[in-house]
């Protein structure tokens, strides 16, 4: 299993875009995942917008356990 070191969230919140912050560090994993999906012969778009339905997925389960 691979291990994924993420950087700790920033300290001072204001002055950072956290959704920018965890962007910078979750691209170069997703760009890695779909390289090797392609590279397997899977669809470049399939695999990405299996991302997208799967991040939504998440955070409605989130939302879900929240309420």
């Amino acid at each position: 299993m691979t291990k994924f070191n993420f950087d700790g969230p920033p300290g001072d919140a204001a002055a950072v875009d956290m959704l920018a912050e965890c962007q910078r560090q979750l691209l170069p994993l997703i760009r890695e995942i779909v390289q090797a999906a392609v590279a397997a012969g899977w669809s470049e778009e399939d695999v990405l917008l299996g991302f997208v339905d799967l991040a939504w997925d998440l955070y409605e389960k989130r939302r879900d356990d929240l309420q």
